[in-house]
């Protein structure tokens, strides 16, 4: 299987080449921001289901005063997604965890970071507890204050189609409540296969669409999309309706039955050509 590993930089991805890659168990888990304990920084919004499905974490001087700020992956794992998912995300990067639960038995999470304004990994990375993951961002086109959307999920199928699954506590973590649970764990040195390419990679809001290219007129004539210098064909008006658009806009003074309207002044100049 090593003959499928993509060397990059000096580290492997086998993200593309099977269905798990063998990581560190988290040793515990730290808040994406102010590491380790958040310093610095508040929950402006938290979570709730069938509702905001993360926190938003921003910095205690308000306004996009924490723009470009350090965001931190909150323990060991593996990237396994980095990407610009534009509409109202932007950048996002999604690290997955391996770790202890109290009964002894290995479970798994994503942690998400989103509308970062720079992504400092790339897919397939393995990530160690409070590595650089990006930079707190306003989203695409500046569309919010700045601030860090983070989630934390126990369905590790649902990456970036979010609408595809429910929006309760079968799906989510909240994300405080975990890291407080799960803040320190037993460090173990060993490695364990974790699971990857779990969720769909595609991104609809790359689809690309044809430029569409006007004719462009100049002098009389069409060029460019039509042929250079082909004439502009118009279209034939009947001669009544020309004649009545040429009275309209003579500029002579006007009648007195100007207050009629143009199907009028047809007729009557239909009746008049009798």
């Amino acid at each position: 299987m090593a003959v499928l590993f993509a060397a990059l930089n000096g580290e492997w991805s086998s993200v593309h080449a099977e269905s798990t890659v063998s990581y560190l168990v988290a040793d515990g888990f730290d808040y994406p921001v102010g590491k380790p304990n958040a310093a610095g920084y508040r929950k402006a919004r938290g979570f709730y289901p069938n509702g905001h499905l993360g926190e938003d974490w921003n910095g205690d001087g308000g306004g996009n005063t924490d723009r470009g700020d350090p965001i931190y992956a909150i323990g060991h794992g593996v990237v396994v997604y980095s990407d610009d998912f534009k509409m109202g995300w932007g950048n996002v990067v999604i690290i997955r965890h391996a770790y202890r639960e109290k009964n002894g038995q290995i479970a798994y999470i994503d942690s998400l970071y989103g509308h970062l304004d720079r992504r400092s990994v790339k897919l397939g990375d393995r990530i160690v507890r409070g590595q650089l993951v990006g930079t707190m961002g306003c989203g695409p086109h500046d569309m919010y204050l700045a601030h860090l959307h983070f989630e934390i999920r126990k369905n590790l199928a649902v990456g970036m189609n979010r609408s595809d699954f429910k929006r309760d506590y079968s799906v989510y973590h909240s994300p405080t409540a975990f890291i407080e649970k799960y803040r320190r764990l037993r460090p173990e040195f060993r490695r364990v296969p974790i699971p990857v390419d779990t969720f769909k990679k595609s991104n609809p809001n790359l689809l690309t669409i044809d430029r569409v290219s006007a004719p462009d007129f100049r002098n009389g004539t069409q060029i460019a999309s039509i042929g250079e210098g082909v004439p502009i064909t118009r279209p034939e008006v009947p001669a009544v309706v020309e004649e009545v658009i040429r009275q309209q806009t003579d500029a002579k003074p006007a009648e007195a039955a100007s207050d009629r309207g143009i199907w009028d002044r047809i007729m009557g100049f239909l009746g008049r050509k009798r």
